[in-house]
């Protein structure tokens, strides 16, 4: 049994990780960089060891050392969180030899449906909707716009080993292309180490919906429902909310029952994210698996009252889930907003820098995910996520409103936040009426006057 976790992580997610932890008993181990060392993770774990440098290739990514930290204290299963390890297939291995348990899927898993091409292969004979697109990577240019032509633009070139926007480009004609392409197999090379890339049609305006998996190592999967995660900026996620206002009773059964279907072709287990494009008609597609945890799965412990990290730990455990489909109940609406150091009215310009005063909103249906405190430095090295905004209510109208409500209490001062940005999303009608597509936040803000970001 798991007596000690080590926290492969920083920010939120090792606060989260550190406090479901506590609650079962179990001790923490929390890695951290030079830059880290004020956090508040490091500050309530057990234990803390510094593994380097302030930059995430000097700590964070550094498996050897996190490894080594391992070992030193004699843990029994390192928890990656999102983000920096926690879908390397390598480190997942790592751990396996040397007998840390690897809270999230096996190696051979996060393998299949790491690499996009082999993910589409994989859930494409599960039955499961793809967009139409490359049979995995394209050798050149001149192959690719052959497929382009062929599929009809306009068409995404997207980077095979990517993730969070960055190797993904739209064209729409040949001259476009060959100049987006280029661009694209440049960003992935650069970010991921990997400039293969493939093509897939464009779905305009879609929304784009994830369902929430767990599977046991008995074999039982299971969905905990749907994220609506259309408002996004540049491809990365801003609001997700549960359910979603788009989906009928109809709809969303079919897509969960194919969400089950590509998690079981990928064998998988523990906790995990099968993700869609939807269009206007209600047609979906598989986009791609997440194979983590996700930055948005408090919205779904809300709508269902199932804490996934603690499910996380039971399954590394070997318990099987304790739960079938038909209890799953969902009996609230919940809507969340990354709070984000950044300056939404300087285009979204990194804002890093010590908080002067924190104070966070309470009430009931309220929740608040945050690292942050009066006094805490935020360092220039990691992702500007500094928190998350969770209410909840029995509507969607009533979480709105306690949103609303909450982002006018939030005060962070001594740098620029996306709080008054959330705060205008709240109060606007299209995205009230439930209307957002992933075309949306391009529309507000060209609709929208700067200075309600000031």
């Amino acid at each position: 049994m798991i007596q000690k976790i080590l926290i492969a992580n920083r920010g939120e997610i090792a606060l989260r990780i550190v406090r479901a932890c506590r609650e079962l008993g179990i001790k923490t181990l929390a890695v951290y960089s030079e830059a880290d060392v004020q956090s508040l993770h490091v500050q309530l774990a057990d234990e803390a060891i510094c593994i380097g440098g302030p930059r995430s290739a000097d700590s964070y990514l550094r498996a050897d050392r996190i490894i080594s930290a391992a070992e030193i204290a004699d843990v029994d299963a390192i928890h990656p969180g999102y983000g920096f390890l926690s879908e390397n297939a390598k480190f997942a291995e790592q751990c396996e030899s040397c007998n840390i348990k690897f809270i999230g899927p096996k190696s051979k898993s996060i393998k299949m449906m790491g690499d996009k091409s082999v993910a589409k292969d994989t859930v494409k004979k599960a039955g499961v909707p793809i967009v139409p697109g490359s049979d995995g990577p394209v050798e050149s240019e001149a192959d690719a716009v052959k497929i382009a032509r062929k599929i009809g633009y306009p068409v995404i070139i997207k980077a095979v080993a990517g993730g969070g926007g960055r190797g993904m480009r739209i064209a729409h004609n040949d001259v476009s292309f060959a100049k987006e392409y280029h661009v694209a197999c440049g960003e992935a090379e650069k970010a991921f180490g990997n400039g293969a890339v493939y093509i897939e049609k464009y779905i305009e305006k879609p929304r784009h919906i994830e369902f929430q998996i767990l599977g046991d190592s008995h074999g039982k999967i299971i969905h905990l429902g749907e994220r609506d995660c259309s408002v996004q900026r540049r491809h990365q996620k801003l609001i997700e909310e549960s359910p979603s206002p788009f989906l009928n009773s109809d709809l969303r059964k079919k897509m969960g029952k194919a969400a089950i279907r590509a998690a079981e072709a990928a064998e998988y287990e523990n906790a995990g994210t099968i993700e869609f494009l939807v269009d206007a008609k209600g047609n979906y597609y598989f986009i791609e698996m997440n194979t983590r945890i996700q930055v948005e799965h408090p919205v779904t412990e809300e709508c269902t009252g199932i804490d996934l990290i603690k499910q996380q730990i039971h399954i590394a455990n070997g318990e099987k889930l304790a739960f079938d489909q038909g209890d799953i109940k969902f009996e609230k609406h919940a809507i969340e907003c990354r709070i984000n150091a950044e300056d939404p009215a300087r285009n979204f310009a990194p804002s890093p820098g010590t908080i002067g005063l924190y104070y966070a909103p309470g009430g009931h249906g309220v929740r608040v995910d945050s690292h942050a405190y009066s006094g805490y430095t935020i360092p220039s090295h990691y992702d500007s996520m500094i928190g998350k905004l969770i209410c909840f209510g029995p509507t969607r109208k009533v979480a709105l409103e306690r949103a609303y409500r909450a982002l006018s209490e939030y005060l962070i001062r001594g740098i620029k936040t996306t709080i008054p940005l959330h705060k205008a999303i709240m109060a606007d009608p299209v995205f009230i009426e439930g209307k957002a597509t992933t075309a949306y936040m391009e529309d507000f803000l060209g609709r929208t006057a700067t200075d309600l970001f000031s």
